[in-house]
């Protein structure tokens, strides 16, 4: 069985910086894309930032600039570093990453809340 688990989230004066850690365990055999998705009370989830097993990646507009994503492939692990956050970043961030086990199958962590408020 695969798991992801999250960390870092909590609350943040407009203008901060969190980090978002992710990390799968269980029999895996291999992941290839890794991602963060965000969802906001009363909206749909969002992709985030996103990280290739070759290590290229793409951001949402809203994002560019500000976070970063990376990738330890040693130690099965995604960041996001969220810099000059702002008030409507806040949302649960979920951690999403495509993984073969027996097959290849896609896994979402349980979510970790980010509030962005003075």
């Amino acid at each position: 069985q695969v798991q992801l688990v999250e960390s870092g989230g909590g609350l943040v004066q407009p203008g901060g910086s969190l980090r978002l850690s992710c990390a799968a365990s269980g029999r895996i055999i291999s992941i290839y894309d890794m991602a963060w998705y965000r969802q906001a009370p009363g909206k749909q989830r969002d992709l985030v930032a996103l990280i290739t097993l070759g290590g290229t990646t793409n951001y949402a507009e809203s994002v560019k600039g500000r976070f970063t994503i990376s990738r330890d492939k040693a130690k099965n692990t995604v960041y996001l570093q969220m810099n000059s956050l702002k008030p409507e970043d806040t949302a649960v961030y979920y951690c999403n990453a495509v993984i073969v086990v027996h097959t290849t199958e896609n896994y979402w962590g349980q979510g970790t809340q980010v509030t962005v408020s003075s």
